[in-house]
């Protein structure tokens, strides 16, 4: 049996065994409270089943296992590959100065299940200067909503700033909280540069017909309306990042066809 060892993280390095076997991928949720991290991570895993994909989950929370609970019980994941941390302290603290307790987290999901392609970290709610160590994870996304305001993208936070993917959540709720969801999502993209940026809706209903599409910089226009909502833009961004599941396996056409699979 092949050992996996970790190599560095920094640069995005992915995990390699001594026989040359990749082990799973480690990307990051952070983003601050109430934006829809989890709510996210509940879309994100029967969206990788229909791809073929293995996953796990890591939550972090203050000083309790409350995202982690409601991920146990929601059916979407077995119980087992959920983990959760306490960080204790500012959430920020246990995914960027001190990853211990995350690190072995998420290794102890791949011990326990050796066939895993991705891991998910996600952040307690924190601020907007929340970042992800790369001695974590290979990738990491940030998550902000609407109702948080159209003036967030430009505070220009390290978590804004750095991240390799910005996802504006909630997009439908902008005209019911004063938010031009085409500005917020081009006023992003200016500022972000060449970093990719994602508006998606992850709860059913609501539709936001803009044209400023969903995708990163020098994409075209786009819409969210009953069958795409933005979701499999996401899947679609993690899979080129880390997955390369479409090097390996064919990846199901977006659409209602897609929707019908979840």
């Amino acid at each position: 049996m092949n050992e996996v060892v970790h190599l560095p993280r920094a640069g995005g390095s992915a995990d390699v065994s001594i026989g040359g076997a990749r082990g799973p991928a480690r990307i990051g949720i952070g983003g601050p409270v109430g934006s829809g991290k989890t709510a996210l991570i509940e879309r994100l895993i029967p969206a990788f089943h229909a791809r073929g994909a293995e996953l796990a989950v890591v939550t972090n929370d203050l000083v309790t296992k409350e995202d982690a609970e409601r991920l146990k019980r929601g059916g979407l994941i077995d119980p087992a590959r959920v983990r959760a941390v306490e960080a204790g302290a500012c959430p920020h603290t246990v995914i960027r100065e001190d990853p211990t307790l995350n690190i072995t987290a998420a290794d102890e999901l791949e011990a326990d299940f050796p066939t895993l392609d991705l891991i998910v970290i996600e952040s307690g709610g924190d601020n907007l200067a929340s970042t992800f160590s790369l001695d974590l994870v290979d990738w990491w996304m940030f998550v902000i909503d609407v109702a948080q305001g159209d003036d967030i993208p430009r505070k220009r936070g390290p978590g804004i700033l750095q991240s390799d993917l910005l996802v504006i959540n909630k997009i439908d709720l902008a005209p019911h909280v004063g938010v031009d969801a085409d500005a917020i999502l081009a006023e992003a993209r200016a500022i972000r540069g060449e970093k990719a940026t994602l508006a998606c809706r992850c709860r059913p209903g609501g539709t936001w017909l803009g044209g400023a599409g969903t995708g990163g910089a020098g994409t075209g226009g786009g819409r969210i309306g009953d069958t795409d909502d933005g979701v499999d833009a996401i899947v679609d961004a993690i899979d080129r990042a880390v997955l390369f599941l479409g090097e390996r396996r064919p990846i199901p056409d977006a659409g209602p066809d897609m929707e019908t699979a979840r």
